[in-house]
């Protein structure tokens, strides 16, 4: 179903078919990350604090690099398939019809690696209040969200750090006021 068509057809409630969206390739510079993802479903309905899109991730397959959100909470429905997924305290194979929920913070980081022999397909929802901040352990980076400005965590500086000649930028006749 196209994009128009799919627009059409819209009503409240909105339905959305998994099995006639269309899903497109996502591809990284590293090969391992490949999935395909519908449209973002949430920007059709005009969702304020959701985002949500359905997944499909082929066999031998990563999601995203490891992560956790700050700002977001994040669910996934197993449509169909299975996956391993990687969490703090472990790994774990998920299935058709599991629920998987990820809190904000260290203890919901995640990753999904398609260890089977056919496509995993999931829904990702994911909430959206302002500003998020995603950190990937594995590599050391924050991704500020939803600007994709992602920077070292090496780069961490005191939050005073360069303040030291604050009065400098003001003008004379206010701080020396008499």
């Amino acid at each position: 179903m196209n994009m128009k068509d799919l627009l059409e057809d819209l009503t409240m409630p909105t339905v959305f078919n998994s099995l006639q969206l269309e899903l497109k390739t996502r591809k990284s510079p590293i090969p391992e990350f490949a999935w395909k993802s519908s449209p973002r479903l949430a920007k059709l309905v005009k969702a304020e604090n959701f985002e949500f899109d359905i997944r499909s991730l082929d066999p031998g397959l990563f999601s995203f690099p490891y992560h956790f959100h700050r700002n977001a909470e994040e669910l996934f429905l197993i449509i169909s398939g299975k996956a391993m997924l990687r969490t703090p305290d472990g790994f774990t194979e998920v299935n058709k019809n599991d629920v998987i929920f990820f809190e904000k913070g260290p203890a919901g980081a995640h990753q999904l690696y398609n260890h089977g022999d056919s496509a995993c397909v999931y829904l990702d929802l994911r909430t959206t209040v302002g500003i998020d901040v995603c950190e990937y352990p594995d590599s050391n980076k924050i991704n500020i969200l939803p600007y994709l400005e992602v920077y070292e965590s090496a780069a961490k500086v005191d939050y005073y750090k360069g303040e030291e000649n604050v009065k400098a930028k003001w003008p004379d006749d206010i701080i020396n006021k008499p």
